[in-house]
């Protein structure tokens, strides 16, 4: 995604006004003020990261994380009615889909991110695998691979979209239903993260993950094409050919997800039991030198400036002065 860059001279200005910022606001921390953020599996590095400085800066304060599939984040709101002051999903439109308006006013889209195909020293042909055989090395029987939920985590939905359209660009018609045929249910993980253990320890020889992941945890993989890696604004409308089907929002539903672009999304919920905390802590996420620097570090590019999406006029004032506008 390109980048949107700020003038000079509003950067040195915004970077003074955000120091002057958290040091201020420190002393409304109260001592023992718990935030709650549930937060998709592909972030727990960076956000433990985070958690440890914010902490650092809000002694009063403790972070509590739940990292889940992002679905599975969202529905611990609206179906379980879970207290949670921040929810950070690896897909922004499933904050526009399932939490806007009812839970959320806006959505803050923060970084970006690629599926790519990881893999060990260990796995079966991994001195052979490449870019233009991967497919075929997923179809050979004595090899084990597999993918995480689409039903809870999209880096499930989006390896079936990377297949769908690896189907397309390779002109191989058929190649989505052999490669499934050759990954049994029991290849499926709630999370994506899950299946890194699998693939340390040799009990599994592929699995697709994003790359920040497989950069976070020292994995080889396989870069797939732009045109099939979810990874490139510029074939966007290409992704579009991919679709999958999960469940909704509420039991029985079943909702179709387009093939787009992967970006991150943020929000504050409506009713965060903390949201002066919640505030102060988007406000260090959505800093160039705080949290975005952590993201960039990890293999997950951050938007600069972040998009914002939604109701505009709810966003608290010094987070306004952190993003543009025309997310898409």
């Amino acid at each position: 995604m390109k980048k949107l860059g700020l003038p000079l001279r509003l950067t040195l200005s915004f970077l003074v006004s955000v120091s002057f910022v958290f040091s201020l606001s420190t002393a409304f921390c109260k001592s023992g003020e718990k935030l709650i953020i549930f937060h998709a599996g592909s972030l727990t590095l960076p956000f433990a990261k985070m958690e440890e400085e914010f902490e650092e800066i809000y002694p009063g304060v403790d972070i509590l994380r739940e990292p889940a599939g992002s679905i599975r984040c969202i529905r611990k709101v609206t179906e379980l009615k879970k207290p949670c002051d921040i929810i950070a999903s690896a897909d922004y439109a499933l904050i526009d889909r399932f939490l806007v308006p009812q839970f959320a006013s806006w959505n803050i889209l923060f970084a970006t991110n690629q599926i790519v195909l990881c893999y060990t020293g260990k796995s079966r042909y991994a001195d052979v695998i490449n870019r233009e055989n991967w497919y075929k090395i997923l179809t050979r029987k004595d090899v084990v691979w597999g993918h995480a939920d689409p039903d809870i985590d999209p880096c499930g939905y989006r390896s079936l979209m990377v297949l769908q359209l690896a189907e397309i660009y390779y002109k191989k018609p058929g190649l989505y239903g052999m490669c499934l045929q050759n990954r049994p249910i029991e290849n499926i993980r709630p999370k994506s993260v899950e299946l890194i253990s699998l693939l340390q320890t040799g009990n599994m020889d592929y699995a697709f993950e994003y790359l920040s992941v497989a950069v976070q945890h020292n994995l080889k993989f396989i870069k797939f094409p732009d045109e099939i890696n979810l990874g490139s604004y510029r074939y966007a409308d290409f992704y579009k050919k991919a679709k999958v089907k999960v469940k909704g929002a509420k039991p029985g539903e079943v909702a179709e997800i387009e093939g787009k672009p992967i970006v991150y999304g943020v929000t504050i919920l409506k009713d965060a039991p903390r949201k002066k905390v919640a505030n102060l802590f988007l406000r260090y996420l959505l800093s160039p030198e705080k949290g975005l620097r952590i993201l960039d570090r990890m293999g997950q590019p951050p938007l600069s400036p972040p998009l914002v999406k939604g109701d505009v006029r709810m966003l608290p004032a010094e987070i306004k002065k952190m993003v543009g506008t025309g997310g898409r």
